[in-house]
């Protein structure tokens, strides 16, 4: 028998990540020494006291039952406690906040709570595939906002045309920014509010990187500005912040409607999030910073050794001044998918074209700097045998 796939799945292309995994282990087969700077999962470990906490919990019966959908209490009061003392907002933890199985889980979900079959949602280009593909799923259609260098890589919302706002449902936004490492500031957040009350709609501001950042002025919350909670979802993730990627653990926060809506999405889905798992989050997020601040420490030296070379070898970038990526032009006459291919064959070095993210990623590449010092060092020097 033949098996015959959904037509959501055809439609899809084929996941950035999963293919670079595949060409990595091709040539690993191979007997090639791969530097990856590709994915954006950080190298370093859990910091050792929200281990312990996981163990701790994961060993209390009370936790081997199924957890509630929207997340224990005293995990979103956590989150609660953790959002005003980093961003000065107050959310009530009962209605304003949901735990997510990662920040993933819930954009990839949030389209099924509030898009109908041919309404339109807005997304970001060059962006996080989720965004596209949980419209997609969700019968939506996508219209895409090019993220242009000489916008800031900001959205142009006044290029949007009339008849499309008329349809449109969600806006993402994502800030600071996967793959361009752009920033957005207060004023700018205060325009989007603006817009979507204008037009009615949700705001959806992925902030998975607001604690990577590498200078005094750290990247605000959407919902700092007045008027956002009435229009936006904001997701959070331990992932980046605290070296979570496994752990799977999030929330999303905001609009209490929204909110509801997509724990009404995840009750008939999922089962939750493993209760200790919430408790080891609730021991990262009330605990010592520290460790937070190291790691920025850590990643602001990996950046600047990657951005001496780029300057070095004449490329054309902006110094990051967030998130774990650096966003460079490829050489003049190389587009991004042969630029890193051919990177990838001549040194193992690998590197994400920027095409992956999207039709306005064109040009681009992408270099994610999770890996340590040394092994970086050895990727830059490999890559300096490479002429252009």
């Amino acid at each position: 028998m033949k098996i015959e796939q959904a037509d959501r799945l055809k439609q899809l292309p084929p996941y950035l990540f999963a293919q670079i995994d595949r060409k990595k282990a091709e040539l690993a087969a191979k007997g090639v020494d791969i530097i990856s700077l590709g994915v954006g999962d950080p190298d370093l470990p859990t910091p050792s006291h929200i281990i312990d906490r996981l163990k701790q919990a994961s060993g209390d019966p009370a936790n081997h039952q199924y957890p509630s959908y929207e997340g224990m209490l005293s995990f979103r009061q956590a989150a609660a406690d953790w959002c005003r003392g980093r961003f000065d907002i107050d959310l009530d933890p009962e209605n304003e906040i949901v735990s997510l199985i990662g920040s993933k889980e819930g954009i990839a979900h949030v389209p099924l709570a509030f898009v109908n079959p041919g309404e339109v949602v807005l997304c970001p280009d060059p962006a996080y595939p989720v965004y596209n593909i949980g419209t997609l799923f969700a019968g939506g259609e996508p219209y895409i906002m090019p993220l242009l260098e000489e916008n800031g890589f900001l959205p142009d919302l006044d290029a949007i045309p009339a008849q499309i706002l008329t349809r449109a449902r969600l806006l993402f936004l994502n800030y600071p920014n996967n793959p361009t490492s752009a920033g957005a500031t207060l004023d700018f957040f205060s325009q989007v509010v603006n817009f979507a009350g204008k037009h009615g709609i949700i705001v959806c501001h992925d902030a998975a990187y607001t604690e990577v950042f590498f200078d005094d002025d750290p990247p605000p919350s959407f919902l700092q500005v007045p008027g956002a909670r009435e229009v936006c979802l904001e997701f959070h993730s331990l992932s980046k912040t605290y070296n979570m990627t496994g752990w799977r653990i999030g929330f999303a926060c905001g609009n209490p409607d929204a909110v509801a809506g997509l724990g009404g999405i995840k009750t008939n889905i999922d089962s939750g999030v493993f209760q200790a798992v919430q408790e080891a989050a609730i021991e990262a997020m009330s605990s010592d910073q520290e460790p937070v601040a190291e790691l920025r420490r850590i990643y602001k030296a990996r950046r600047d050794l990657a951005c001496d070379f780029l300057r070095k070898k004449g490329f054309s970038f902006s110094v990051p001044k967030a998130t774990f990526y650096v966003w460079v032009r490829t050489p003049e006459g190389l587009g991004s998918a042969r630029f890193v291919s051919r990177v990838l064959q001549e040194t193992g070095v690998v590197l994400t074209p920027g095409n992956g993210f999207g039709e306005f990623g064109e040009g681009f590449f992408r270099i994610s700097l999770t890996v340590n010092e040394d092994r970086l060092k050895e990727a830059l020097d490999r890559l300096d045998t490479v002429q252009w």
